[in-house]
């Protein structure tokens, strides 16, 4: 009975011999995907997913494009969503990002080796465009204890051996990350180590057809959490017996329901916790007629990460005459400065053009006015005026960008921040908004 459960839970056996998104139907998915609770969802609103074997494509001819534009013989990642990106694999990403233990080599002609986990090898045999799997890429102290620098020469070897046979006398590495025993190992190679996280992120900054897809349905499966979340504060907190950490973990279950990841952060908090922002969530018990505030930083579905603030009212009684102007001028605040959007602006004309928050809300508003997102929070970073370094984003936007436009409205000394951010497209002619969660009524005053 079990058994049969665990079928239909995981598989619709009407969706024929693959899925909707060309991955095997056969109850044995190998890479990280969607339940079929999210594409029962995406189906009945009309969403269609990515086709993943061109997605992979999509981004494999990018990155190789990038290193033959810069004249380098290849590229080796070690950060898990670089490698992610390159091969659309994963093995631990958390525990791999504070232990490195894979590497991907991707060479200007195209061939891409992995050095994984030596029992996990086979994660990304789905994807043919990862052409071998080896091991031997953990160089970091916990594993190697004071014996690395032989396995770091050999893992160089192997890279120097690679590198040659598919980018001749090319010795031009771009490294996005590596532990110091594999830069001097790489070096002692005669390779000449570039910037990867250059390459990187602006390959990642463009999105293609299939990674916007994808990153339509794990937005709207990422709502679908807020929304669920959201239904539980509002009925629980009246009670008084309910913390950050329960309406905070509604989300992440709801999210892993629908195929998600993980959550970067824990930026949930409640009452007077909301100012200074930043605190995050915990054992607080949230009291009736309190803001409620979060920033979903959500790695989802495909692994794309749908990153939203909003506030929210909970309670019986009207919010203060200060909170609801806070709220508003928080709206006007991302709804003007999304106007500024377009291809062909650049990112010093977004600071400068910037909707400007009232002097009470300056000291304490957000890190950046806007920012670059896909598998994560990524390039570029749009500054305020006053904190804009000359030189440093001097690009104009392009069609296929996503970006988050953020506002925090947050009085110096005050008990309480209004926290918003919607996610944008950047199209060829202006921007999509991705983001449809409603702002709260109570706070817009009404």
């Amino acid at each position: 009975m079990n058994q049969h459960y665990r079928d239909a839970r995981k598989i619709d056996p009407s969706a024929g011999p693959t899925l909707p998104d060309g991955s095997p139907n056969n109850n044995d998915r190998v890479e990280i995907g969607p339940t079929a609770l999210a594409y029962g969802e995406w189906q009945a609103a009309g969403l269609t997913p990515p086709d993943l074997p061109s997605m992979r494509r999509f981004r494999w001819e990018r990155l190789t494009q990038a290193l033959v534009t810069r004249d380098y013989g290849g590229i080796l990642l070690f950060d898990p969503l670089n490698i992610r990106y390159a091969t659309d694999s994963t093995n631990m990403q958390l525990w791999n990002t504070h232990n490195p233990f894979r590497a991907v080599l991707l060479c200007a002609d195209g061939y891409m080796v992995i050095w994984d986990y030596k029992n996990a090898m086979f994660l990304s045999s789905f994807n043919p465009l990862v052409r071998e799997q080896r091991t031997g890429a953990d160089l970091f102290y916990f594993g190697r204890g004071d014996k690395i620098d032989a396995p770091a020469d050999t893992f160089a070897s192997e890279v120097r051996a690679v590198l040659a046979e598919h980018a001749g006398t090319n010795t031009r590495l771009a490294v996005d990350k590596i532990m110091l025993h594999g830069l001097r190992a790489l070096e002692a190679q005669g390779l000449q180590i570039m910037d990867g996280e250059e390459v990187t992120e602006k390959t990642r900054a463009i999105k293609g057809p299939d990674e916007i897809l994808a990153m339509r349905c794990a937005s709207h499966a990422c709502e679908t959490a807020v929304q669920a979340m959201e239904n539980f504060a509002r009925r629980e907190v009246p009670q008084g017996t309910t913390s950050e950490d329960d309406i905070w973990a509604v989300m992440h279950a709801e999210n892993i329901r629908r195929g998600g990841e993980w959550i970067e952060t824990r930026l949930l908090s409640s009452g007077p916790r909301t100012n200074p922002w930043f605190q995050e969530c915990g054992p607080r018990i949230m009291q009736n007629n309190e803001i409620l505030a979060f920033d979903t930083d959500l790695i989802g579905s495909y692994g794309i990460c749908i990153d939203i603030s909003r506030t929210w009212w909970i309670g019986d009684e009207k919010p203060r005459a200060d909170m609801i102007y806070a709220m508003q001028h928080g709206v006007e605040h991302i709804m003007t400065n999304k106007q500024l959007l377009r291809p062909g602006v650049t990112i010093p004309e977004l600071s400068a053009g910037t909707h400007v928050l009232d002097a009470q809300f300056q000291k304490q508003k957000y890190g950046c006015l806007m920012h670059g997102v896909g598998l994560c929070d990524e390039w570029p970073m749009v500054a305020y005026p006053d904190r804009a370094v000359a030189g440093a984003y001097d690009y104009p936007l392009e069609p296929g960008m996503v970006l988050c436009v953020e506002a925090l409205v947050s009085p110096e000394g005050g008990d309480f921040s209004i926290k918003l951010e919607d996610q944008v497209l950047i199209t060829e002619d202006g921007f999509e908004d991705l983001t449809s969660y409603p702002f709260d009524p109570a706070l817009m005053g009404a």
